[in-house]
């Protein structure tokens, strides 16, 4: 656990987690008061009715993180502000908790057994965190922790348990402490995870469920048990809806996920009750992902698009990198997208790093010159490579470094967001194969991620196939850069983009527009859109020898895939477009097998296992604009015709920053 949360969480998480642990321990107590006074009960259950009250009111953090896990809601808002929430409720519960038992226990045992658990927490956090804090400290940055390390973690987890045991409280008191004590995340919670998450997750786990389930006996309840364990039942989950839903309500959280976050924080309360437990899981947890849907806080209203950005207006770029790797072809690629002066660049570099070792999230904003500690090694390269580029740009590109470290199943969604919060025109990330010199670097994991920001996304996306060609060739006089242009929306933009970096000096352009002659006599909105944007591109390099234009007649796949294979090497960098008509007799057969569909057809044959491409591939995917997206677009377009940039200048350094201002002025 990362207990740093409680400190930095703001007064709303605060606010909404004490409530959310006041409300149903408040409610359930009145209860148990009038239901002690008022009814005849069994002499168990009345002794027992104060206990129950209680233990059904707790929140359990990691019951929370586990559901927003399963949901895929960890990185969105809702999720955010569950997870900083349930911190503070759980410690609230938990603190109640321990009181209850400590007062309970002082009725029949002497006061100095009571502080026999105090000592023990004291011994695990003032002698054996501080020996694990020592085991980080020797352990070198990247490598692994020693197996004797993780040993003597083994051993500290079964001498808690037993002393905890041996102390007169449960096995699990001891254990728990000392988890909590463990710091979270690389090199040693990493290590944890890796070593016994399978064993818990498939042996131990289903056995505990097993064993739990098999003491349930339901002809052993009572009719008067149902009752009361109903009432707190219904009490509970009241006070919890309540407590999550009023003040969420008061800091303007929409009523449908301030609805949505007061059932997330109603599990744990059920989950006391095997029974009552399945019907949370079956009901609850589809209920909340109906409800709560994250991708709409990102849907476009508007073009975010390469294409639909001015060339003599600031250009926003968010990159994603999954490793150090990747930062020179990275640099590379924005360098050739041709930032000056009138044309500025605001880029926005978001290292993403898969969590593990931890329960929370972490997304970190890298200032300019601090000197906080950094997640990784890797993630100090990064910022350096990043600011040192920013600094030989002149003024001309301003560099903001992110570091993401989430589920990768969700951290899509914090990179969604920011391009909506940023207002980006593209998200460039890097494909998940990666060609080095000691080989293919494949991380699984990435593929699932660029997936979904394909599908998600607010603005455009590029998926960069690196294969060092671009930033090797820093060093020659030209960058050289082919478009293979077929039709269609997604090849516009890709030659958009080449637009834009024709205008580097230092860039020499060449499109290869593929056409099919049997679609030559048919015309349409979409061919006129083509022809309009490869005229551009004439009237842009007329007279510029180092830019060419090439037509090739194609009438099926074995041609086009002879034109692709006779250029492919020619380059440093090649730009293709996604999506292509399917239909199309040029892409028959490219369609039936496709190893990497989210390169689409032609990024596929550069990319594929069989292909002898050895130059880096750009494609490019224009954002996706759906018929709900232009309905929100119609009713936001006096917002979205007044965002206007104003740039700020200081006298020595140039334009130092951006802002967004929102003014009236006549749409476009």
């Amino acid at each position: 656990m990362d207990l740093g949360i409680v400190k930095r969480a703001g007064r709303k998480p605060v606010v909404i987690g004490f409530l959310t642990f006041l409300f149903p321990v408040t409610l359930n107590l009145i209860v148990a008061g009038i239901l002690s006074g008022k009814r005849e009960m069994d002499r168990v259950l009345l002794k027992s009715i104060w206990h129950v009250a209680i233990f059904q009111a707790v929140t359990s953090f990691h019951v929370i993180v586990c559901l927003l896990a399963d949901l895929k809601l960890v990185n969105s808002e809702l999720g955010q502000l569950a997870i900083s929430s349930s911190m503070i409720s759980g410690m609230c519960s938990w603190g109640l908790v321990i009181v209850t038992l400590f007062i309970t226990e002082l009725k029949h045992e002497p006061f100095w057994i009571l502080l026999c658990p105090l000592s023990l927490i004291f011994l695990i956090f003032y002698v054996l965190r501080p020996l694990m804090v020592k085991m980080i400290a020797k352990t070198p940055e990247g490598k692994q922790v020693k197996e004797g390390y993780m040993l003597s973690i083994f051993i500290m987890v079964l001498g808690t348990a037993f002393l905890s045991e041996v102390l007169g409280h449960h096995v699990v008191f001891g254990a728990t402490a000392l988890g909590i004590a463990v710091p979270h995340g690389p090199p040693l919670g990493t290590a944890l995870e890796n070593k016994i998450e399978s064993f818990v997750s498939s042996i131990l786990l289903p056995s505990y469920f097993v064993l739990s389930v098999s003491r349930v006996d339901l002809f052993s309840i009572h009719s008067e048990t149902v009752f009361v364990i109903t009432v707190f039942g219904l009490t509970s989950f009241i006070g919890k809806v309540l407590g999550g839903m009023l003040p969420a309500l008061f800091f303007k959280v929409p009523p449908v996920e301030a609805f949505s976050l007061g059932l997330l924080f109603d599990r744990q309360m059920y989950s006391m009750m095997v029974i009552n437990m399945l019907f949370v899981s079956g009901t609850f947890t589809p209920v909340i992902k109906f409800l709560y849907d994250p991708s709409r806080h990102y849907k476009a209203s508007n073009k975010r698009t390469i294409h639909h950005t001015c060339l003599n207006m600031e250009f926003r770029v968010l990159a994603g990198i999954y490793h150090q790797d990747s930062t020179p072809s990275m640099i590379r690629l924005l360098e050739i997208s041709n930032p000056t002066a009138k044309t500025p660049m605001c880029c926005y570099i978001v290292h993403l790093v898969q969590l593990v070792g931890s329960l929370s999230p972490l997304f970190m904003y890298h200032e300019p010159g601090a000197t906080a500690k950094l997640p990784t090694k890797d993630c100090g390269r990064i910022i350096n490579a990043f600011r040192l580029y920013e600094q030989e740009s002149n003024g001309n590109v301003i560099v903001n470094l992110f570091t993401s470290i989430s589920p990768f199943a969700s951290i899509h969604e914090e990179v969604c967001r920011l391009a909506v919060e940023k207002r980006t025109s593209v998200v460039i990330v890097p494909f998940h194969m990666q060609w080095r010199l000691h080989g293919i670097e494949d991380i699984t994991e990435a593929r699932a991620v660029n997936r979904h920001i394909l599908a998600k996304a607010p603005c455009s996306v590029g998926i960069l196939v690196d294969r060092d060609t671009l930033s090797a060739s820093k060093h020659h006089f030209v960058y050289k850069i082919g478009i293979i242009f077929v039709h269609g929306r997604d090849d516009r933009e890709a030659l958009a983009y080449g637009l834009r970096m024709a205008k580097h000096a230092k860039v020499s352009l060449t499109v290869i527009h593929l056409i099919d002659p049997a679609e030559g006599a048919v015309q349409s909105l979409d061919m006129d859109l083509d022809d309009d944007i490869i005229t551009e591109f004439k009237a842009a390099c007329a007279g510029k020898n180092r830019h060419s234009y090439i037509t090739e007649f194609v009438k099926d796949s074995v041609e086009l895939i002879t034109v692709i294979r006779s250029v492919q090497n020619s380059y440093d960098l090649i730009l293709v477009g996604r999506h292509h008509r399917s239909f199309s007799p040029i892409f028959v057969g490219l369609t039936e097998w496709n190893e990497f569909p989210e390169l689409g057809f032609l990024g596929d044959v550069l990319a594929s296992s069989d292909s002898q491409c050895q130059v880096s591939v750009l494609v490019v995917q224009q954002q996706v604009y759906r018929a709900g997206d232009r309905m929100n677009s119609a009713k936001n377009l006096l917002e979205d015709s007044a965002e206007t940039v104003e740039i700020i200048f200081e006298s020595t350094q140039g334009w130092k920053d951006i802002e967004i201002s929102r003014h009236r002025m006549q749409p476009r």
